[in-house]
């Protein structure tokens, strides 16, 4: 429940996703009017919420297939408007496959909630802000950090993301993965940290002699990535772009070199 007495509630759905516990957040936000957010997958408990609400709106927080694998079904079955980052319609129709009804963007009212912009983990990605809480999806978690990297991630943006949102001084942070945050200001500046503590870590790779992705991230990791090899190496990939970007390191997306 957020201040102003909004009916909120989360329903984690089952799907397949590199989360740990293996499911995404789905929320229906107000009573009437609602907005269902993320909904990643048809699931009994995600219905029976969705039935129990009068769900005028569907939207994603970014179009990640872990995030949206059901729009459609439930926009038909609650005859919702669907809605889609304004610019980026195209590619919520390749990865949602249906067009959207209308678009937003910076302060759109979607309902009951107001967009926030926070591209990063993928260069749709927003935020939906509701009294002083905020459904965050990808850009944050309770424990542990976002992936940031592939064709989708931006470290640059991202780190911009966080400090916007970390600005607001929200009270509680409702993520696509996990519990809710409960004090965002703490989680936001630990993300923050761990960003600049894996920036040096790559630095000093790069400074000692590792030039391949491969040879950095064995470098600029002290922990067994067994599993999460790739989303490592990924990382260090946007790191270097980010550090080639500021001119702190050269960078020809196969080679790095001090800068």
């Amino acid at each position: 429940m957020t201040d102003g007495h909004v009916p909120f509630e989360r329903v984690p759905v089952t799907v397949r996703t590199r989360w740990p516990d293996g499911r995404t957040n789905a929320y229906l936000v107000g009573g009437s009017d609602a907005l269902l957010v993320d909904p990643a997958a048809v699931d009994p408990a995600l219905t029976a919420a969705v039935d129990a609400r009068e769900v005028a709106h569907v939207a994603v927080t970014h179009t990640h297939g872990d995030h949206l694998g059901a729009v459609t079904h439930y926009a038909e079955r609650c005859d919702a408007t669907v809605w889609a980052r304004a610019g980026r319609t195209e590619r919520f129709v390749a990865k949602a496959e249906c067009e959207p009804d209308r678009t937003f963007r910076e302060g759109t009212v979607v309902g009951p909630a107001t967009v926030v912009e926070t591209p990063g983990h993928a260069p749709d990605h927003v935020a939906f802000k509701v009294g002083d809480e905020a459904l965050v999806g990808d850009l944050a978690a309770a424990a542990g950090s976002v992936f940031i990297g592939g064709s989708d991630g931006d470290l640059r943006a991202y780190l911009v993301s966080l400090r916007r949102l970390l600005h607001r001084g929200l009270r509680r942070l409702h993520p696509g993965h996990g519990d809710a945050i409960e004090d965002p200001t703490a989680t936001l500046e630990r993300l923050l940290d761990h960003r600049r503590y894996r920036e040096r870590r790559v630095l000093e790779a790069v400074a000692a002699g590792a030039r391949t992705p491969a040879e950095v991230t064995v470098a600029a990791y002290e922990k067994d990535l067994v599993g999460v090899e790739d989303l490592a190496r990924l990382t260090v990939i946007a790191h270097l772009e980010k550090l080639a970007v500021e001119g702190r390191v050269a960078w020809d997306g196969e080679r790095a070199a001090p800068g």
